[in-house]
């Protein structure tokens, strides 16, 4: 049973990997856009280029110094924790 379902794991990444579709992030003018003015030596493609890494990085960010926070504030130190010696029973 457990080979079964790592060979269902395989199939379905396989599967993932193999149908991976090239997307294109710009629009056609916008691309047509970029393209010309690169090839003019224009550096407007250069701030284009660091506009999408910022919008990109913006959210991995927000949620790193989130978790951060929440990490800092929920952390526990030093608890002593009172467990009886006993075992209970559960019926």
């Amino acid at each position: 049973m457990k080979k079964l379902k790592y060979l269902y794991f395989v199939l379905a990444f396989g599967l993932m990997v193999m149908s991976v579709v090239p997307a294109r992030a710009q629009c056609a003018m916008c691309s047509a856009n970029v393209e010309t003015n690169s090839k003019s030596g224009d550096n407007k493609t250069k701030g284009l280029n660091n506009g999408i890494m910022y919008l990109l990085a913006a959210p991995y960010l927000a949620v790193a110094v989130v978790g951060y926070i929440w990490y800092k504030k929920y952390r526990r130190k030093n608890v002593d924790l009172n467990i009886h010696p006993q075992k209970l029973n559960l019926n």
